[in-house]
């Protein structure tokens, strides 16, 4: 099926793994033209060469500590200089703590929320003004199933997801008159390096897995094919909604008696 995204330029912050990294391909393998930024330089370099190896095009990649505003202001900016335009614009970026709300420090804190729930603000800031004046364009969030019901011991991490189902939707409505889109996907429990920093290995992302209706974590590959969605002409009159992606996560209390009783 085409979704109609040959040619358009793609930005996508934390694009240089995982759900980004996903994201990016699927992008190119669209014709679309991707730009991603990091803050690893190493990591930004072997996707560049991952894209070049699977003859997907060059990748454009900038070095980019999103938790910094200027730095993530230029670096729209730059994509629009050097592509000329920005079409889709996806923020990305989240990192997380695992720690009581009483143990957690505010400098660990606000460190969360400058780059879970600030840079999304700024990238649709950015990528807004820059979509107004060439007449419209496509945002998505990357929000989390966390932000729609939280695990324990991520207080920092759930807020700022909740913050950006709030600004999803207060963008849209902001942002709509002037033909730009704003939605967001939450995506569940996903086989990324997330799950290790969140103090999951992978007997314990199965275990966890149990909870969801397919009885499976998801793929980054899954949470791109709705990034697809969201920002075509697909879902043209979609705006403002939080997408899950979760297999089902918590569909009901005892998800697994349906597995354990299937003939």
């Amino acid at each position: 099926m085409d979704l109609k995204l040959q040619g358009k330029v793609v930005a996508i912050t934390g694009g240089s793994e995982g759900i980004g990294f996903a994201m990016a391909k699927a992008y190119a393998q669209e014709g679309c033209k991707v730009a991603i930024c990091s803050r690893s330089q190493a990591k930004l370099d072997k996707a560049a060469e991952e894209f070049r190896a699977e003859g997907l095009g060059e990748l454009y990649t900038e070095s980019v500590d999103v938790s910094e505003a200027d730095r993530l202001y230029a670096f729209a900016e730059h994509v629009k200089r050097d592509l000329g335009r920005i079409d889709i614009w996806v923020n990305n970026t989240a990192t997380t703590i695992v720690k009581s709300i009483l143990e957690l420090d505010l400098d660990t804190w606000n460190f969360v929320m400058r780059t879970n729930l600030n840079s999304y603000f700024v990238g649709i800031q950015a990528a807004g003004r820059i979509m107004k004046e060439q007449g419209g364009g496509n945002i998505l969030n990357v929000a989390s199933f966390g932000g729609l019901m939280p695990p324990m011991y991520r207080s920092a991490y759930c807020t700022s997801k909740y913050g950006i189902n709030g600004l999803t939707r207060m963008a849209a409505s902001e942002l709509a008159p002037f033909g730009i889109r704003v939605n967001a996907v939450a995506p569940g429990t996903i086989n990324t390096a997330m799950q290790a920093a969140a103090g999951r290995d992978a007997e314990a992302v199965r275990q966890v897995a149990k909870n969801f209706a397919l009885h499976r974590p998801g793929e980054p590959e899954e949470v791109a094919n709705v990034a697809l969605f969201l920002t075509s002409e697909m879902s043209s009159y979609v705006d403002g909604v939080v997408l899950e992606c979760s297999g089902g996560k918590f569909l009901a209390q005892d998800n697994d008696t349906a597995w354990q009783q299937r003939r």
